[in-house]
C-alpha cells in the first residue's frame, strides 16, 4: 500500500499508573488531584538520599499469571497490562487475524522504555554474585531487553508490520507514538498499539538520581514532594507504569465501526545539543519542536487549548518549557490551560510519554483538564495559565487541540498534538 498524509485517529487507551490500574481509575485520579506518591518502606530505602516514590497503585503480578511473570521484566508486564487494556478498549475481540478487522501484516506496535530491563539486570546480577552462575535466570537476557516490552506486545495482538523500541530517555514514550502515527500515516501499517513503560524503582536508580541532584528529597512530605512550577520545587519523584494507545487510520477505524477519541496530528521532534542532562535552559530546542510540529501538521496555534505539560519538577526544566510555548505561541499561550499531571503520577521516565498522552486525549475528549497539586507558591517566571489544584472545565464547543510536550536526558525533544473529532 503505498497511500500517504492519512489521517490517524486514537480508538483504545490504557493505563496502569500510581493512581490507579487502569485508565478510568487513573483518570479519576487525575481529575481529584490525588498524588500517587508514598514513602518507600523497603529495608532498602532506609540508608538512600531518596526515600519517596510513586510505585504503581496495582502490582502487576496480581494480574499477570505467575508462570508467565516470572519470564517477564517488571516494566513489560506493566506494558502487557496497559496494551491488554488498550486493545479491548478499541474494540478488537481477539489478537489480528483471529480478529479479522485487523491484518497482522498491517499491525505493529511501538512500546519504548527510558532504560528497559534494569531491575532484572540488577537482581540477576546480585543472584550471580550471591548465588552462582547456575542459578541465574535463563529468561534473563529477554527479561533485560529495552525492546521486550514491545516484542511482547507483538507477540500479544500478533503483530507483524514492525515491532520497535525508541530510547530517548524520558521523551520515550512520545517518540513511540510520534513513530506510531508516522508508521500508519506512510502507509505501512493500518493499526499501531503504541506507548511507553518503566519499572525503576530499586536502589540504585534511585541513589544515582537523588546523588545527580535530579530527585526531589522531601522525604517527610512524600505527596507535596513533586511540585511543578511552584517556587520551591526541587527535583522529580521516580514514578512506575505504563500508558498505550491503539492508533489506526481513520478509513480502517471507519470501515469497522471503531469510536474515536480524538485524531492524531502528529509529532515535531529537536535535540538541544547543550549538554547531556540540563536543558538548553532559554528553551529554543523545545521552541524548534513545537515550530516542526506546526509545520508538520495543520495544527493552528487557535485550536490549542490545554497542554500537558513535561514539567518534572526541576528548576530549569519547568521554565525552558515556558519560555519555549511563549517563542513559538506568544499571546496565544495566554488562552492555553498548562497541566502538570506528574504532580500527582510522578515521573515514569520512559512511560511519561504514553501516561500522558492517555490524559491529554481523555482532557480533550471530556473537555476537562486536570489540575496541577502543590503549587503553594507559584514561580513569578511561570509565565501561563496554570491548572492549579482544581480540574477546569476547558471550552464546551468548537474543535480543541492539545499539546502533551516530554524532554529526556541527552537533549531529546518530543511534542505531540491531538485534536477533537
Amino acid at each position: 500500500m503505498n497511500t500517504t498524509n492519512r489521517t490517524v485517529v486514537v480508538t483504545g487507551i490504557g493505563a496502569t499508573t500510581p493512581l490507579g490500574g487502569d485508565s478510568a481509575s487513573t483518570w479519576e485520579g487525575l481529575l481529584a488531584g490525588r498524588s500517587g506518591v508514598s514513602a518507600l518502606d523497603q529495608d532498602w530505602a532506609a540508608d538512600l538520599p531518596v526515600r519517596i516514590a510513586a510505585a504503581a497503585a496495582v502490582d502487576p503480578g496480581e494480574i499477570i499469571p505467575r508462570a508467565q511473570a516470572r519470564k517477564l521484566d517488571r516494566s513489560a508486564q506493566f506494558a502487557l497490562i496497559a496494551a491488554r487494556e488498550a486493545w479491548a478498549d478499541a474494540g478488537f475481540q481477539a489478537r489480528a487475524g483471529e480478529d479479522t478487522s485487523v491484518d497482522p501484516d498491517r499491525l505493529g506496535t511501538v512500546i519504548a522504555s527510558g532504560i528497559g530491563g534494569v531491575t532484572t539486570l540488577l537482581n540477576q546480577y546480585d543472584i550471580l554474585r550471591e548465588k552462582g552462575s547456575r542459578r541465574v535466570s535463563p529468561h534473563t537476557v529477554p527479561m533485560l531487553m529495552p525492546n521486550s516490552p514491545s516484542a511482547n506486545v507483538g507477540l500479544e495482538v500478533n503483530a507483524r508490520a514492525g515491532v520497535h523500541t525508541p530510547v530517548s530517555a524520558c521523551a520515550s514514550g512520545a517518540e513511540a507514538i510520534g513513530y506510531a502515527i508516522e508508521m500508519i500515516r506512510t502507509g505501512r501499517a493500518d493499526v499501531v498499539v503504541a506507548g511507553g513503560t518503566e519499572a525503576a524503582i530499586h536502589p540504585l536508580p534511585i541513589a544515582a538520581f537523588g546523588n545527580m541532584m535530579a530527585m526531589s528529597k522531601n522525604n517527610d512530605d512524600p505527596q507535596g514532594a513533586s511540585r511543578p512550577y511552584d517556587a520551591d520545587r526541587n527535583g522529580f519523584v521516580l514514578g512506575e507504569g505504563s500508558g498505550v494507545i491503539v492508533l489506526e487510520s481513520a478509513d480502517h477505524a471507519a470501515k469497522r465501526g471503531a469510536k474515536v477519541y480524538a485524531e492524531a496530528l502528529g509529532q515535531g521532534i529537536s535535540a538541544d545539543s547543550h549538554d547531556i542532562v540540563q536543558p538548553e535552559p532559554s528553551g529554543n530546542g523545545i521552541a524548534h519542536a513545537l515550530q516542526n510540529l506546526l509545520a508538520n501538521t495543520d495544527l493552528k496555534p487557535a485550536e490549542v487549548a490545554h497542554v500537558n505539560a513535561h514539567a518534572t519538577s526541576t528548576p530549569l526544566g519547568d521554565l525552558a518549557e515556558i519560555k519555549a510555548l511563549r517563542k513559538v505561541f506568544g499571546t496565544d499561550v495566554d488562552h492555553m490551560a498548562i497541566s502538570a499531571t506528574k504532580s500527582m503520577t510522578g515521573h515514569l521516565l520512559g512511560g511519561a510519554g504514553g501516561v500522558e498522552t492517555v490524559a491529554s486525549v481523555l482532557a480533550i475528549h471530556h473537555r476537562v483538564a486536570p489540575p496541577t497539586i502543590n503549587i503553594e507558591n507559584l514561580d513569578p517566571e511561570a509565565d501561563a495559565d496554570i491548572v492549579r489544584d482544581e480540574k477546569r472545565a476547558l471550552p464546551a464547543e468548537g474543535p480543541l487541540a492539545v499539546l502533551n510536550d516530554s524532554f529526556g536526558f541527552g537533549g531529546h525533544n518530543v511534542a505531540l498534538a491531538f485534536r477533537t473529532v
